[in-house]
């Protein structure tokens, strides 16, 4: 298969994780037979500071002319620090997603065994953890209308019912394909917009018979995230609340570092981890890339190419037995790898498919 990737670094640890990413992915079409090309663009901080734009218009065409992108990450102190800076890179992120169509965001969950222990969580509670959050993104407060004033600001949290019948189905074809329990989060006593949703929801749940449609309010789904992560399967919700709910899900398996997601919709689909940029790491090959190339995997899978992707997957479960891990990860009085090491580490056992060359 030909494949061409928008490869989008970013900011802070961003270039780092995105080459091995680029590694990982050259790696399995040497041992698959795939021929993939890459055009890297600007965005972010970085695309501030050299266009003046988070989301330039030529960054767009590359995106738009490819076949997926591989995201990395934005964000600047520069930036988070100064409340009154008139762009910001997180702009550039909103943009991307807006501009593409790229209405569900997909963030699998999944507590590794050997990190189970690593989780805040007790680790009885989170053994076993495995589902899926689906996030709607291009709607809600995030893109309603706003108004900020010196005394008063307010943000409209808007939705309309095609944009919730598209999320939903994405939700349910999901859960046909799991364990067919969904999990639709709200606040539906408050919030008219939620009450859209738990309607909507409702008038579509006999079109998928095989899944156990259950609703929680979104309180209290984030309470039962953290007593009980393995009674989710799949949760889909609002962009406001996914955001929220997703980084609160991202730490059950011990590390923010660990959760691939994907953007899909109407445009070029986008693949990237859900954690930050983290300047303060940039540069001193500490940062964990197993979110960056667990996102390759799903780029895979989204082309139909499974073996391809469970063999990343293996490669990832094979590090962590191997103990080729970030600080983040390591076990007390082992020593820590660098990011290029777990990275060639990663890369050397999809090309040898797990008979030697992986050495660490």
């Amino acid at each position: 298969m030909r494949l061409d990737i928008a490869v989008l670094p970013g900011d802070g640890i961003g270039p780092e994780i995105s080459a091995a990413g680029v590694g990982v992915l050259e790696a399995v079409a040497a041992r698959f037979g795939h021929a993939f090309r890459y055009r890297y663009a600007h965005c972010g901080a970085e695309a501030i500071d050299r266009m003046g734009d988070p989301f330039p218009e030529e960054t767009y065409g590359v995106c738009r002319a490819a076949d997926a992108v591989l995201f990395s990450a934005v964000g600047h102190p520069k930036y988070d620090l100064d409340p009154a800076a008139p762009v910001r890179p997180e702009q550039g992120l909103l943009a991307m997603r807006r501009r593409l169509g790229l209405y569900a965001n997909i963030r699998p969950v999944q507590v590794f065994p050997q990190l189970a222990c690593l989780s805040p969580l007790k680790e009885e509670r989170v053994r076993g953890a495995d589902f899926v959050c689906i996030r709607e993104l291009t709607g809600g407060m995030y893109f309603g209308e706003k108004h900020e004033g010196a005394d008063v600001a307010w943000d409209t949290n808007r939705y309309t019912r095609p944009e919730v019948e598209r999320i939903l189905r994405v939700a349910f074809r999901t859960a046909m394909r799991r364990r067919r329990r969904l999990t639709v989060v709200d606040k539906a006593n408050v919030l008219a917009s939620s009450r859209l949703w738990r309607r909507v929801a409702q008038e579509m749940a006999p079109q998928y018979p095989e899944v156990e449609a259950t609703f929680l309010y979104v309180d209290n789904a984030a309470m039962r995230l953290v007593q009980d992560p393995r009674w989710f399967d799949v949760l889909v919700t609002e962009n406001t609340f996914g955001d929220i709910l997703t980084d609160e899900a991202s730490v059950v398996g011990g590390s923010m570092g660990l959760l691939p997601s994907a953007s899909v919709g109407d445009g070029t689909p986008v693949f990237e981890p859900v954690h930050g940029s983290w300047p303060e790491a940039a540069g001193k090959d500490i940062a964990n890339p197993l979110a960056q190339v667990l996102s390759v995997a799903m780029l895979l899978e989204h082309f139909g190419l499974a073996d391809e992707a469970r063999a990343v997957r293996l490669a990832v479960q094979a590090s962590l037995e191997a103990g080729v891990r970030t600080p983040d990860l390591q076990e007390p009085g082992r020593r820590p790898c660098g990011t290029r090491e777990v990275a060639r580490w990663i890369a050397a056992h999809v090309l040898s498919g797990g008979a030697g060359g992986a050495g660490g």
